[in-house]
């Protein structure tokens, strides 16, 4: 936290605090009323707010008191995306604003405050396998957590500074529509595709502050393709979708890795958009891969899905029609009656 401070008048201090990563609009409140709540708790002290600084003026014991206070609901805020007035009540009256949460197994928090923990027994292993290995593949199906939980995984590795960027990719593969039919420029033709990363991030950081670390490079969101001939250090590199790659390009994504660097790769076998003939690099990868130290692979099944309870039911559904379909070409029409 910056900070300034001047002795004035050799009986009064000023100090300067610069509201780095806070979105005020949630800090103070709607109307300014957790920042009046502050105004009330610390009447001795004159508190303004300019820009992206806040000053408070008065008397050292008391600037000093109030700046203690707002330094631990800052690191509350920043851990929880959130501030309640009641944690701002226990602030004022002295009470330890307890950051951390006793709950070991919480990644991250929504920009709501809700906390992200794993949800089932691969989850977990996705989460205790990504401490001791820096590559990492998630396989399974639709609706099990695999990228969701990657991604959080990646914030809370920024968050930490373990790392010093998130790289998030997919590969631009047209998924039964031609992207030159779409409307306006390439990024426009792309920015659809990588939609549900954006969804992702805009659930775990608040807007503001997202908008910022887009803007200043700290997470990127690009094709696989942008990815060729870079050298990805010191960052959290997820590729998501990636049972649309081919052998070669997951080698080329995986060569990508510098230093300090963490890669997660996750993909839906049974929802491939490959041209024919083209074999899948996702199950090809994992495979030559999997006896590699510091490489981990974690299978997510059914029972792992954790969106609307029908999804799970569609995919067993599916995944029966698939298994029939093996062995005849042709479904009959009980088959199809069992959808």
């Amino acid at each position: 936290m910056k900070q300034k401070s001047d002795i004035l008048n050799g009986k009064e201090t000023e100090k300067l605090t610069l509201l780095d990563g806070i979105d005020q609009a949630e800090f103070f409140g709607v109307s300014n009323s957790k920042l009046d709540m502050l105004r009330r708790g610390f009447p001795h002290i004159n508190i303004v707010v300019r820009g992206s600084w806040i000053k408070s003026t008065g008397d050292a014991e008391s600037v000093a008191d109030f700046d203690e206070k707002l330094s631990s609901l800052m690191a509350y805020y920043r851990e929880h995306n959130v501030l309640p007035e009641e944690v701002i009540r226990a602030a004022i009256g002295g009470e330890c604003v307890v950051v951390k949460s006793s709950d070991t197994s919480i990644i991250v928090h929504t920009v709501d405050g809700k906390p992200i923990k794993p949800r089932s027994v691969n989850q977990q292993k996705l989460i205790e396998n990504a401490k001791d290995n820096d590559v990492l593949f998630a396989i399974g199906p639709a609706g099990s957590g695999k990228t969701y939980l990657a991604i959080a995984l990646a914030v809370q590795a920024l968050k930490a500074k373990r790392v010093r960027k998130i790289i998030l990719s997919r590969p631009a593969v047209e998924a039964g529509e031609k992207l030159g039919f779409l409307p306006g420029d390439m990024k426009d033709k792309i920015d659809p595709y990588l939609q549900p990363l954006y969804d992702a991030l805009e659930d775990m950081i608040p807007g503001a502050k997202l908008k910022e670390m887009m803007e200043t490079g700290i997470i990127e969101i690009a094709p696989l393709a942008f990815m060729r001939g870079r050298t990805l250090s010191h960052a959290f590199v997820i590729l998501d979708e990636a049972q649309n790659t081919t052998l070669p390009q997951i080698k080329m994504f995986l060569t990508r890795m510098g230093q300090g660097s963490k890669f997660v790769i996750t993909g839906d076998p049974s929802q491939v958009d490959l041209p024919d003939g083209q074999k899948n690099g996702l199950l090809m990868a994992s495979d030559i891969l999997k006896r590699v130290d510091g490489v981990a692979i974690v299978k997510f099944e059914q029972g792992d899905i954790v969106r609307h309870k029908l999804v799970q039911k569609i995919v067993s559904a599916f995944d029966k029609y698939g298994e029939k379909g093996k062995k005849s070409k042709s479904p009959t029409p009980s088959d199809e009656a069992d959808i």
